[in-house]
């Protein structure tokens, strides 16, 4: 359906209106930035990852002849891109009519369809939490993601050797349960975002906790269950990532036979699990908060 001039909403954006086009508000969408990122260079069509197991090496007496041979472990995943895309249609009468006080509409649009990648790329990623560490729930329905939870979550990361770069992701009302745990938080001392992370990009998801060194961040694309638990995870940024193909493309072509332009966007990436091993998955309770 081509968005024209007569619709209701887009007779509101005729010469008659002066503000600015409004945008609808989206969840912060931080774990592109906190995985790996991998791109196919031109004339590839898949992504080879290979990962080695632990070798062992042992004490010799002077002149001993090695027995100890080692296998090398290796493995490989093998992975390859999707298609993702949009298009909207919009009429040379709608776009006469737009004042100039609404915006350039092709900025508009390439802004929504902008958001719209993003937003996707987030909640693929995010759909990955509950296959890592095997499938299992380092949490369960109803448990207060607390200071105490949190602390025990970390410890198992490093007693399982999950990586050195850890961090958590989960719904904003679990991360919330968690803040009001810590004093620096509750008295209202917010951290810098540490080292390493950007301020511009991860700024609006970094929740200013630390539980030992990991650093805590929040989504509200994670999604809540009818009991309103979500399910969250600590992970290395080597458990997942994103293989990208190409660049993003954002198109216009002018269609005369509906006096139109019709605004494509396309881009070819896959989310994917690197390493099962380097993840686990927690399931907490994100209800609403009551202000009393």
């Amino acid at each position: 359906m081509p968005t024209i001039s007569s619709t209701g909403v887009l007779e509101s954006i005729s010469l008659e209106m002066i503000a600015e086009i409004r945008y609808t508000n989206e969840h912060a969408t931080p774990m592109v930035q906190l995985v790996e990122s991998h791109k196919l260079a031109k004339g590839q069509d898949t992504g080879i990852f290979p990962k080695v197991g632990q070798v062992n090496v042992r004490r010799l007496a002077e002149g001993e002849e090695m027995t100890n041979e080692q296998d090398l472990g290796l493995t490989t995943l093998s992975v390859s891109t999707n298609e993702v895309g949009g298009y909207i249609v919009i009429t040379e009468k709608a776009l006469r009519r737009t004042a100039a006080s609404a915006g350039n509409p092709f900025s508009v649009i390439a802004r929504q369809f902008g958001d719209a990648q993003s937003r996707l790329m987030n909640t693929d990623l995010l759909g990955l939490f509950s296959a890592l560490n095997g499938g299992t729930d380092s949490g369960s329905a109803g448990i207060a993601f607390s200071a105490a939870n949190a602390t025990s979550l970390v410890s198992l990361a490093y007693t399982n050797k999950l990586g050195r770069d850890l961090k958590i992701v989960h719904h904003p009302n679990a991360v919330m349960r968690l803040l009001r745990d810590l004093s620096t938080i509750g008295s209202g001392t917010l951290r810098p975002i540490p080292d390493g992370y950007s301020q511009d990009l991860l700024g609006k998801s970094w929740s200013g906790a630390m539980i030992w060194d990991v650093p805590v961040f929040q989504t509200g694309d994670i999604t809540r269950d009818a009991s309103d638990d979500a399910i969250g995870a600590i992970f290395d940024k080597s458990a997942l990532g994103v293989l990208h193909e190409g660049q993003p493309r954002s198109d216009k072509e002018y269609k005369n036979r509906r006096r139109a332009w019709e605004m494509v966007f396309v881009e070819e990436y896959i989310a994917f699990e690197i390493d099962d091993t380097k993840g686990r998955f927690v399931t907490a309770d994100a209800i609403d908060p009551v202000l009393a």
